[in-house]
């Protein structure tokens, strides 16, 4: 392992990457597309090899998300059941009460997660909604795991709010290239997502984004995608990569699915371009086989999240992503809490 790996024990916090040389904000399409094309294996060695400057390569962080707020959105995003335009079957629900959030929360901690995330169904959140979820921040913070919260756009007040309550990732997700992204959603601008990713820096947040491939997209739009996360003033320090999970009655359903070889490079690139930022292997993953998924870790992801759920669609049974793990030699990422226990010991 690389020194800089071993003198974080393991893997680099937020606030030591984003002062770590190296990282670049100037990349250009012309640049990145080339990447795309490179022969597989030169492709993968050189993601693997950025992966090992940064990160064990033989741990993945075990996420858990679930969702507090389920339908009755008002956007029109293309690909999301839980859009109020769309007649997918799913039944709206209240938020969450507070208690049974943690109840959940403790479940999952039980079952090897290290960070908690919580989405909710909102265009933007209202403040007594932010009230609530403020306390279940609060909650899980104390049972020793990182918080992650998606709740659609904030403006800088709130993510100061959710700043003071202890929040350590807010998930906003940019979808794909500025070009493509009027195709898949016409009720809010590719500005205002990056409006909320600035709010959200400002506050001193850990920033979670990252985009869907699969949606009909073509090779350049993946670059587009890549290139204008990696090009943000920060990179994120959580890049999700998800595959659409098609939903029957979204205007999506009927997508091409996308070959798994052009899935693992998409995975490849991102951690060349952002190789301190954690890549998630996010949606999709319960329809990916074992050599896929397997090919993901080796091109540098390094996140994934368990449990039955993936918001409202299927992720991957524990025992199933646990035999996966034992084949390969991966161990779970250890949790910030333990990480600190592990420090003071030593």
């Amino acid at each position: 392992m690389s020194e800089i790996a071993t003198a974080s024990s393991q893997t680099v916090s937020p606030a030591v990457a984003a002062a770590l040389p190296g990282l670049r904000h100037d990349w250009g399409r012309a640049e990145v597309d080339a990447l795309f094309r490179l022969p597989f294996a030169d492709l993968i060695f050189r993601a693997q090899t950025e992966h090992r400057r940064y990160f064990d390569a033989n741990e993945v962080q075990m996420s858990t998300l679930l969702s507090i707020k389920t339908g009755g959105c008002p956007e029109d995003c293309g690909y999301c059941p839980q859009s109020a335009k769309f007649d997918t079957g799913l039944k709206a629900s209240k938020l969450m009460a507070v208690g049974a959030v943690l109840e959940e929360a403790r479940r999952a901690k039980e079952a090897g997660a290290s960070r908690y995330c919580m989405g909710a169904a909102w265009r933007s959140p209202k403040d007594h909604d932010l009230d609530q979820v403020i306390e279940m921040i609060q909650g899980v913070k104390a049972m020793g795991m990182e918080t992650c919260v998606t709740l659609g756009m904030l403006d800088g007040e709130q993510a100061q709010r959710l700043k003071q309550a202890g929040l350590d990732y807010y998930n906003h997700n940019l979808d794909t290239s500025p070009e493509y992204y009027p195709e898949i959603i016409s009720t809010r601008t590719y500005q205002d997502r990056l409006d909320t990713l600035s709010n959200v820096r400002d506050a001193g947040i850990n920033v979670c984004c990252g985009g869907i491939v699969g949606m009909g997209e073509d090779l350049d739009d993946r670059v587009g995608l890549l290139v204008t996360l990696a090009n943000l003033p920060s990179h994120p320090e959580s890049v999700p990569i998800n595959l659409l999970v098609k939903v029957e009655g979204t205007d999506l359903d009927d997508a091409a699915p996308l070959d798994p070889i052009d899935f693992v490079r998409t995975i490849a690139v991102a951690k060349i371009m952002m190789p301190a930022s954690m890549i998630r292997l996010s949606a999709g993953r319960e329809h990916m086989s074992d050599e896929t998924q397997a090919l993901c870790y080796l091109a540098g992801a390094n996140s994934i999240f368990i449990g039955a759920k993936l918001l409202t669609t299927d992720n991957p049974e524990q025992e199933k992503d646990q035999r996966l793990f034992d084949a390969l030699g991966i161990r779970p990422m250890p949790a910030p809490c333990e990480v600190a226990s592990i420090r003071a010991a030593e």
